[in-house]
């Protein structure tokens, strides 16, 4: 039996407008999927679960089988884990995005945020910035001062990590959730000890935006990565053994440090896939052999597509439901198809981690549908997958029990688990 779980990232939404009041889901054209959610069985369920964030830090923790109000101690230290970065005792660890703010002689606080991604920085230009602001002197000392050192990385996700840290009563506020508003009053706060943080936003604002690397973006008609925002704090983690509570091993094959931290945590394998962005562009067949050749080698598989989150951040609509239509016709109908050739028996488990909004371009903890299938079986159901067919089906109050589901061959979701 081969067991695959794949996980559309903020796919879910709410009706829109533009698209006649359907979402994003029931816009989209996803034969494969739709074929397997009238043999299978759909629902809703939590993987966000107050008072807890709602995001992808939460929510694929739930995927994973780890109830996050327990396991739950910030993204970073899962991203940290992806990377290889130790956290000592007394570490702490905080994304640090290179954002884009507005441009124009206003206080950096009365700027808005423009994108949480610096446009989707390519890796070389992230590079490019990020080093620009490492080597200033100035920043340099400030960093130093602050006991922080930030790791970079071939994205608009760099990674920090201050030691003898106290991350108590700190309030750091995620970017992608409040694009477009005024940056002031989102800064760090909470107290004496967040300014530390909006000191460095400041400074490295000051150093980049007018730095020749900037420039270059700009006269490219590209977004200026002209700031650093630092977000999802976190202390060292450790999640319960994959192997040790399912008897087997297995992948993750996504493009995005949070989903393969989790899975190192849990003792999976990492696969990175070359090209592999996390936008709209990423390398789509080569992460279909990836799963694959994952698939040959182990029983479990995780695939991760962060293009309908990404999209839906970027206000792209038309870019979301196109990377729904394109996680089904080219990765999961061709993966089915496979396993079917091969005669292997399979058991799927597809669903939205959290909602991302349209109308908001951030995060909603919402519930959101999921969709479990087994080859072997015909539930004859004969629906749909998308949020309304969930809403008609079980609803399993805790996403953490799905994977238990996927892997112990039960359909049986009954409601309010």
């Amino acid at each position: 039996m081969k067991y695959l779980l794949v996980i559309g990232d903020g796919m879910a939404d709410n009706p829109v407008p533009q698209l006649h009041n359907k979402t994003p889901l029931q816009a989209a054209n996803i034969p494969t999927i739709d074929r397997m959610a009238a043999r299978g069985l759909t629902g809703s369920t939590v993987n966000c679960p107050p008072p807890l964030p709602a995001g992808s830090e939460t929510a694929i923790l739930s995927i994973f089988g780890c109830d996050p109000r327990r396991y739950f101690t910030g993204r970073s230290p899962m991203e940290a884990a992806a990377a290889g970065i130790p956290l000592l005792p007394g570490d702490a660890a905080f994304r640090c995005n290179l954002v884009t703010f507005e441009d124009g002689e206003m206080p950096l606080e009365k700027k808005r945020i423009l994108s949480h991604s610096a446009g989707s920085i390519d890796g070389d230009s992230a590079l490019e910035s990020i080093d620009a602001l490492l080597s200033d002197p100035r920043f340099a000392e400030a960093l130093a001062a602050a006991r922080m050192e930030i790791h970079r990385f071939p994205a608009f996700r760099q990674l920090a990590v201050q030691h003898s840290s106290d991350i108590s009563g700190i309030t750091l506020i995620p970017p992608h959730d409040h694009l477009g508003e005024e940056a002031g009053p989102l800064f760090p706060a909470g107290n004496q000890r967040a300014e530390v943080f909006a000191r460095l936003m400041r400074l490295a604002h000051a150093i980049l935006d007018r730095h020749p690397v900037t420039e270059k973006r700009r006269a490219a008609g590209k977004m200026p990565a002209n700031g650093i925002w630092f977000w999802a704090e976190g202390t060292a983690i450790e999640l319960p053994g994959f192997q040790a509570q399912y008897g087997m091993e297995g992948a993750v094959v996504s493009a995005v440090p949070l989903c393969h931290g989790i899975g190192v945590l849990r003792g999976l394998e990492m696969v990175e896939v070359e090209g592999a962005t996390g936008e709209l562009d990423t390398n789509f067949p080569g992460k279909l052999e990836a799963v694959w050749n994952k698939l040959q080698q182990y029983d479990f598989v995780c695939l991760h597509l962060e293009a309908p989150d990404e999209c839906t951040h970027n206000g792209d609509l038309p870019g979301k439901v196109q990377a729904i239509e394109w996680l089904d016709s080219k990765l999961v109908a061709p993966l089915l198809a496979r396993l079917e050739a091969a005669g292997l028996d399979h058991r799927v488990l597809l669903l939205s981690d959290h909602k991302t909004l349209t109308a908001t371009r951030g995060h909603d903890g919402d519930p959101v549908p999921f969709l479990l299938y087994d080859s072997r079986q015909d539930s004859g159901n004969g629906g749909v997958y998308d949020e309304a067919a969930g809403e008609q089906g079980p609803f399993v109050e805790n996403g953490c029990v799905l994977l238990d589901r996927l892997l112990d061959g039960k359909n049986d979701c009954s409601a309010n688990q």
